[in-house]
């Protein structure tokens, strides 16, 4: 006998998938964006729904739940690590005083994801004001080759970064939903 959950999914056409195509709530039917902002932003709202998606319907205890040991790496882990990223990325837009941590020091944002369903809650609530704070920072910037900060990145480069951040991070977040309960990724 294992402690290791059965692989499931919710999916009925083929059983790999998270869910059916057709209950899909991401875009992935259907012409893409024109434009490479369009793209950048479709990009990410899809990587951003499908970390919400791998975190649906689990309580406090799963969501905090521990990958492997010496990993302090949750799913409630990496929603206030985004938050804590989002933050982050508007202090590359300027030369001036940076924004404080969210959660303090270092690693707490993985550390102190506690099971507890306020923090839980507190977490999603930073997430959304954070990701909001920061597309209105960006959206103030229409051409993405301005070079911004004191290291003088690209707006384009910030966004690629953003992608990228949400997809290694949905990778994990896979891993971690299949650990606690068996579901698949797609």
């Amino acid at each position: 006998m294992t402690d290791a959950p059965e692989r499931w999914t919710q999916a009925t056409v083929y059983a790999d998938m998270w869910t059916d195509p057709a209950d899909d709530p991401r875009n992935s039917e259907g012409v893409s964006p024109d434009g490479e902002l369009p793209t950048l932003q479709d990009f990410l709202t899809n990587y951003r729904m499908t970390l919400r998606m791998k975190c649906e319907g689990l309580d406090a205890e799963q969501l905090a739940r521990r990958s492997v040991p010496p990993s302090t790496m949750s799913l409630l882990g990496l929603v206030r690590h985004l938050a804590e990223v989002e933050r982050d990325w508007r202090n590359w837009l300027h030369d001036g005083e940076r924004l404080p941590k969210l959660y303090g020091r270092r690693d707490a944002d993985f550390d102190d994801a506690v099971a507890d369903q306020a923090v839980v809650d507190a977490a999603y609530a930073d997430l959304e004001r954070e990701q909001a704070a920061t597309d209105a920072a960006l959206a103030g910037f229409a051409d993405l080759g301005t070079r911004v900060g004191k290291d003088g990145i690209a707006i384009r480069e910030l966004l690629v970064h953003r992608v990228e951040e949400y997809a290694r991070h949905c990778g994990h977040a896979d891993l971690l939903r299949e650990c606690i309960d068996g579901r698949v990724g797609q």
